[in-house]
């Protein structure tokens, strides 16, 4: 689903999101990722909720993130809460969702000038 204009400064707005792709600027990406206003990080990512562990987000708090979108998959899973009480100590928000919905709503956050992240995982097995 094409989602906005591909050309949208040097913020990394996502441009289409369809299972397993992502296009941020014009540029296809497989659907796992950590996305930063001005960053991509394909590396060193769990693959789904399940393998998500609290120093998989600790880049998000030197960054100065005020969110976290967690994409989970096509469909919504939701890791154990002690894997995202880092996020909650430093006063990082976040919200779980399926991952056609999290590119929507990352999408919205950086329109609204927020600095937010989102983190595109596969279904758990």
């Amino acid at each position: 689903m094409k989602m906005v204009l591909d050309d949208a400064g040097d913020l990394n707005i996502i441009g289409a999101y369809r299972r397993g792709e992502v296009r941020i600027r014009g540029r296809h990406y497989p659907s796992r990722l950590l996305v930063l206003p001005r960053e991509i990080h394909e590396r060193d990512l769990p693959a789904s909720v399940l393998e998500l562990r609290p120093d998989c987000l600790e880049p998000l708090r030197r960054q100065g993130i005020g969110i976290l979108i967690l994409g989970t998959g096509e469909r919504q899973h939701f890791p154990p809460p002690q894997t995202l009480a880092p996020l909650m100590q430093a006063g990082i928000g976040y919200e779980i969702m399926d991952n056609a919905a999290a590119c929507r709503t990352f999408n919205i956050l950086l329109g609204e000038g927020r600095e937010a992240a989102l983190l595109l995982l596969d279904d758990p097995d």
